[in-house]
């Protein structure tokens, strides 16, 4: 074990910040920088975290930093010395965690930590090219590995094991033989840690680049039976023409589409994406709407989890009804129906059970019940003003959320059987979908209303009650279509109804 420092062959590049605290602190501090920050510096990727570790109670240290820029102070946990300070620089809001040692010394700190390219400092207040490396992070990071610091580094907190998965497929890292063991082992384990805990890692592994590889992996080594236990059902599940594959690889396809339909919305995304046929057309298709699908997207709900990671474990749901709806007709046809209904009420149980604000579960759950809409409303050409109105009625903003998920869903459906007429077909009908939310909002999808249900009462002598709402629905219905455009022939309509209504009965 080498605990001397060495200066690798690769330069670490440091943002400003750690110059400015190297301004602010005192000699006497013995302060390093650790674990993440530092593997990042070697690979030359942003820094947004920042890890400081010292001998002494780190919390004056974190005050200290926070005071001096204009940021904001945390006691995290007294017990261990552990103090963080968030603040602006550079415009950005940067995280700073200064704790105590975990043991006697930093060698030991790092032995205790997770994962060898994770377990390496730098001298604060030395000379920022040199590393202490005692188990050969670097080694590993320059050999694309991921390894665990010891043979009880994921035994101590069973979370790490879902931490390797992220940082592997952050890092594209090939998991340690030994490691991928004993995340096995104790992914057994993940129940006896607090659900909000897995929660926020499992949704950190839904936020990156490529989550399809990294759920199929985490459902190899069973780690997902203890998150979302019901894909596992989804696996050998059978389909029909057009579908290419079972319930489960269409699950990932469908991900795998996703995740790359939502990187096409950043401005600065690969080019190499739009290489692809379909992906350039589906690309045309978003771009007039490429600004308000970026702010959509960038939704954090609580605890900084990401609307993506949300849309992502919609798309990992949107066809858990399957295996409890799959029926075979006598014609040998499979059929899942209401497979997006009794795949909604899953959705349901799965986001309060991972303990999801009630907001997310209300998105989690219309999304999975209203998947199937654009698939219809395609095959109902043509696309009438009443059926976008009746599509953002049902679903409000996890619309948006649906237009993104359905043409991943196509794709991954017909797979290479799929034609580009169908293709762009469809992509038509998401664009009108959208138009009529993002350029038509006032007149298709929430007009003003003509009337109230006060005016149905005194003018017609109608008595509170559910009529009234139906009324004006369909008063609003015939507005869309611009059937109606002022209050006198919405009045002028609704006696027409009434007077059809008593002559039918």
């Amino acid at each position: 074990m080498n605990v001397q420092p060495i200066v690798p062959n690769r330069p670490l590049i440091w943002p400003d910040v750690i110059e400015a605290i190297r301004q602010i602190v005192r000699p006497s501090d013995d302060l390093y920088i650790v674990g993440g920050a530092v593997r990042d510096a070697y690979l030359h990727r942003c820094l947004h975290d920042i890890d400081l570790a010292t001998p002494h109670d780190g919390r004056p240290i974190a005050r200290r930093i926070a005071d001096h820029f204009g940021g904001v102070y945390y006691s995290l946990d007294p017990q261990r010395g552990v103090g963080r300070a968030i603040i602006p620089f550079d415009r950005e809001q940067l995280t700073i965690d200064a704790a105590q040692f975990r043991g006697p010394d930093l060698t030991t700190d790092l032995l205790l930590r997770d994962f060898t390219i994770n377990a390496m400092a730098v001298r604060l207040t030395g000379d920022l090219r040199e590393v202490i490396d005692p188990l050969g992070g670097l080694a590993d990071l320059n050999q694309r590995l991921l390894r665990e610091c010891s043979a009880e580094s994921l035994q101590s907190d069973p979370v790490r094991v879902l931490r390797a998965i992220r940082t592997s497929a952050n890092y594209r890292l090939h998991i340690e033989p030994a490691t991928l063991s004993h995340i096995k082992q104790y992914g057994a384990h993940l129940d006896r840690v607090s659900i909000e805990r897995v929660r926020d890692e499992f949704f950190q592994i839904l936020d990156t680049q490529k989550p399809a590889a990294a759920i199929a992996l985490q459902l190899h080594l069973g780690l997902l039976d203890h998150i979302v236990p019901e894909v596992a059902a989804m696996r050998a599940v059978e389909q029909g023409p057009p579908h290419q594959v079972d319930v489960l690889q269409h699950t990932l396809h469908t991900i795998d589409h996703l995740s790359t339909g939502l990187s096409i919305l950043r401005a600065n995304h690969d080019d190499t994406l739009t290489g692809n046929m379909q992906f350039g057309l589906l690309s045309q298709s978003f771009k007039p709407y490429l600004s308000r699908l970026e702010e959509h997207i960038a939704h954090e709900w609580p605890n900084g989890r990401t609307h993506r990671a949300l849309l992502v474990l919609a798309a990992l749901l949107h066809d858990a009804g399957k295996p409890q709806t799959r029926s075979v007709s006598d014609d040998g046809r499979v059929h899942f129906h209401q497979h997006e209904q009794i795949g909604a009420q899953i959705a349901e149980k799965r986001g309060e059970a991972l303990r999801l604000s009630n907001d997310e579960v209300q998105r989690l759950t219309t999304i999975v019940k209203h998947h199937m809409r654009p698939h219809w409303l395609h095959g109902a050409q043509p696309l009438t003003a009443r059926a976008v109105y009746r599509f953002w009625r049902d679903t409000g903003p996890a619309g948006i959320d649906i237009c993104l998920l359905a043409p991943a869903d196509l794709l991954a459906t017909y797979g290479p059987t799929l034609d580009t007429p169908t293709w762009t077909g469809y992509l038509e009908t998401v664009q009108a979908l959208l138009d009529g939310y993002f350029v038509h909002h006032d007149t298709v999808v929430a007009p003003p209303p003509l009337l109230t249900g006060q005016h149905l009462i005194e003018h017609f002598g109608l008595q509170p009650g559910p009529q009234i709402g139906t009324l004006l629905e369909q008063v609003r219905e015939a507005q869309v279509e611009g059937l109606v455009t002022t209050t006198q022939e919405a009045l002028e309509w609704i006696q027409r109804f009434l007077d059809t209504a008593t002559k039918n009965n």
